[in-house]
Order: C-alpha cells, then sequence, then structure tokens
C-alpha cells in the first residue's frame, strides 16, 4: 500500500511538473508569437493614409470617409485581436509633392505600422520607391498601374484595383467582338494611368491595334477642361471613344460629346465610372449607353435589393456613414477596401511586423468579399500581387448600370 501511495504521489508530482510545463512552454510560445515593428502595440495598430479631399479628384474623398467608419465600427467591435485601428489621414489634394511631404510626415513622424489606399496614380508613383527603400507596406494602394503589382521590383508595394492593363485587354476582347472595325479616338490622362490604359488595349488588339486606332489625345491633371481633346478626337473620324480618365474629365468629355452631337460608342474605364462622381455631374441623359467594367454589386441595382452583403453595407452606412450617399460606388470601393484590409489584418495575427503584413497580402486564398460579384473571389501569391483580376461588363441605362455577359479573366501576365 505505501509503495503504491508513493507511486501515486510521484506520478501526482510528475504530472504537476509536466502541467506546469507545459502551461510554461505555452506562454513562452504564446509571447513570443507577438511580434511587433513600429506603429503596431498589445492596443493599437497605426494605419496612415493620404487622400484627396481636395483638388481634382476630390471625387474619391467618399473612399478615405467611407474607410475611416468601417475602422471606427471594428474598433467599436473590439478591434482586430484586441487592438484598436488608428487611422491616420491627411489630403494630398491629389498632388504628388504634397503626397510625398504626407507620406514622410506618416513614416517618420506618426511612425505608421504601414500606408493604406493612398488614392490614386501619380500620389503612388511619388512614394513608392521611398515606401519600398524605407521596408515600409504601400498596402493596397488605389491604383491599377502596373507598377503596383510588380513584386521583384516592388516587393513592399500591392495595388487593390484591377490592373489597368488587365482592364485594357478586355476592353480590347469586347471590341473585337463587338465592334471589330471600329476606328478607335482615345482619350487618356498622361500619366502611368492612362499610359496603362492604352498597353492594355494594344495587347488586347494584337496586329489590329495600329489601324483600329486612329488618334490619341492626353490631358494634364492641370488643365482646365479636356474640351479641345474631344474636339480633335471627333475629326479623326473615330467612331469608338475609349476614354481613359478620371470623374472630373471623364464627365467634361461627356458634355463635350453631347454638345458637338458627337455620338461613339464610348467605352469609360472603371475609375471614372461612379454615377454620382461622374456621370450625374456629366447628365445622366446624356451619359445614356456608356460601356465600362466592374467587379462589384452597385447598390443601385435592384438586382442586389435582398443581397445579405448590400443589406449589411445598407446598415453600416446608416449607423456609421449617414452623410455619406449610399448609391455611390466610391462608398461601396471604400466598404470593400476596408472590409479586405481587416481580412488581411486578422490573418497576421500577433506577428504585426510589416514584414509579415506584407506576407499575409500575398497569401490571400478564396476570400469572398461582400460586395464581389457572383464567382469573384481573391487569391494573390508571392508571385502575383493582382488582387482583381476578374471583371464583368456594364451598360449605363440612363439611370443605372446594368451588367451584361460572363464574367472575364485577364490571364495575362501577372504584373
Amino acid at each position: 500500500m505505501r509503495t503504491s501511495l508513493l507511486g501515486l504521489v510521484g506520478a501526482k508530482t510528475r504530472a504537476i511538473a509536466l502541467t506546469a510545463s507545459l502551461a510554461f512552454a505555452l506562454s513562452t510560445s504564446a509571447h513570443a508569437q507577438k511580434k511587433y515593428d513600429t506603429g503596431a502595440t498589445d492596443t493599437e495598430i497605426k494605419i496612415g493614409q493620404t487622400v484627396p479631399f481636395s483638388g481634382p479628384a476630390s471625387a474619391y474623398a467618399g473612399i478615405g470617409k467611407t474607410q475611416a467608419a468601417y475602422l471606427r465600427m471594428i474598433n467599436e467591435k473590439g478591434g482586430i485581436n484586441g487592438r484598436k485601428l488608428n487611422l491616420i489621414q491627411y489630403d494630398d489634394a491629389y498632388s504628388p509633392p504634397k503626397a510625398v511631404e504626407q507620406v514622410r510626415k506618416l513614416v517618420e513622424g506618426d511612425e505608421v505600422l504601414f500606408t493604406f489606399q493612398i488614392i490614386g496614380t501619380p500620389s503612388n508613383a511619388a512614394v513608392q520607391k521611398y515606401l519600398n527603400a524605407k521596408k515600409v507596406p504601400q498596402l493596397l494602394a488605389s491604383t491599377g498601374a502596373s507598377r503596383f503589382t510588380d513584386p521583384q521590383n516592388f516587393p513592399w508595394t500591392i495595388a487593390y484595383n484591377p490592373n489597368y492593363q488587365s482592364e485594357g485587354r478586355i476592353y480590347a476582347k469586347y471590341i473585337l467582338a463587338n465592334h471589330p472595325n471600329a476606328k478607335i479616338g482615345i482619350l487618356y490622362q498622361n500619366d502611368d494611368l492612362g499610359r496603362d490604359y492604352i498597353a492594355g488595349l494594344r495587347s488586347g488588339l494584337g496586329a489590329k491595334a495600329d489601324t483600329m486606332i486612329v488618334s490619341e489625345a492626353s490631358y494634364e491633371l492641370s488643365d482646365p477642361t479636356v474640351d479641345s481633346q474631344i474636339v480633335k478626337l471627333k475629326a479623326s473620324g473615330a467612331d469608338l471613344l475609349y476614354n481613359a480618365s478620371t470623374p472630373k474629365f471623364a464627365a467634361q468629355a461627356i458634355k463635350k460629346l453631347a454638345d458637338l452631337a458627337w455620338k461613339p460608342v464610348h467605352i469609360l474605364d472603371i475609375n471614372a465610372s461612379p454615377v454620382s462622381a461622374t456621370l450625374k455631374p456629366a447628365g445622366l441623359d446624356i451619359s445614356k449607353d456608356i460601356i465600362s467594367t466592374n467587379y462589384g454589386k452597385d447598390p443601385a441595382d435592384p438586382q442586389w435589393k435582398d443581397d445579405p452583403g448590400v443589406k449589411a453595407y445598407f446598415e453600416f452606412m446608416d449607423k456609421y456613414y449617414p452623410e455619406g450617399d449610399k448609391l455611390n460606388t466610391v462608398n461601396t470601393y471604400g466598404y470593400s477596401t476596408a472590409e479586405l484590409l481587416v481580412q488581411i489584418l486578422r490573418q497576421c495575427g500577433d506577428d504585426l511586423t510589416r514584414e509579415n503584413v506584407m506576407r499575409q497580402a500575398a497569401n490571400i486564398k478564396g476570400f469572398v468579399p461582400s460586395l464581389a460579384l457572383p464567382g469573384l473571389s481573391i487569391n494573390t501569391s508571392p508571385t502575383d500581387f493582382r488582387i482583381n483580376k476578374q471583371m464583368q461588363m456594364m451598360r449605363f441605362n440612363g439611370e443605372r448600370w446594368e451588367l451584361f455577359g460572363p464574367i472575364i479573366e485577364d490571364t495575362g501576365a501577372a504584373g
């Protein structure tokens, strides 16, 4: 009996010791798993952003306002793994020099963990080399220029928008199938945005590009209007207008087309497709039949009235951003980008290093955003930083966009 009691005591002692050592190992492991870079702590994640709250692209200001509201909602629900999201926003007025100044302030002054959704190709281009040299993630950049999905040369930059060259190739497929004899006139913003749209179109048209494209006209962000460019394109004999611009200039182009009574097939890039930002200012009646593309649900489209994702979006807007226009796709864009940011941060767990933020952004697998068109999902890899590679064509009916045709995936080169 004595032996068995001693044996039992010994076994209990060993069990207690084993339990204690396991607990210590687990606590040490848990402690070891918490990794932070500048901008992250046990209680906070600092995120930096510049937004064109003023200037020629101020139509995009709603993106930043919606994102700030979304992160407020997340914070009210406890944050991410117990950490509150601190979004620091500055106005860059869509001016590259201002963007450089503000991003330096975010990184060196505010000491953010990463930048999120810097808006516009010019601003992102101005800070890309700086952020990569500093090894600060340029996360979900609001641009589709191909240089922002180039992990080999810019491993700290990943863009959210569909690659402009991909979008251009999709328009080329549509043109070749439906308007094979078109004479194409191109209006484009004279920067990476415009040039990438042309490169994609030419790539998609292939050998027919040189004969189909009859005229090109560029504009600068500082130009007061694009009236003279539209006059030039009409005079070229073009019967299809490929419009690679942003809302302010796209609205001017639509008005000038009406003034000239010129009615070409009008293809408008996705950046300029928001009804509230472009088509309403131009005039809904004269915007009828414009063609574009999309990858998200339009809240104005009655087919989504019972969609759970759209319902949740409306509830969010009512509670957190009631002054915002619920039907403006600028705001659904802000909502979707913030949703993806939260997904990436959740994937990071307690490893909130800049390196891990980029690792998680480059390893998104089968994520289905709540406002994505049916059949679309987000997949990235360390060699393919393109987040949105699938789109569907749409046509404006005078009131709203109507989707048509199948989901099209660009199979062109990653980046």
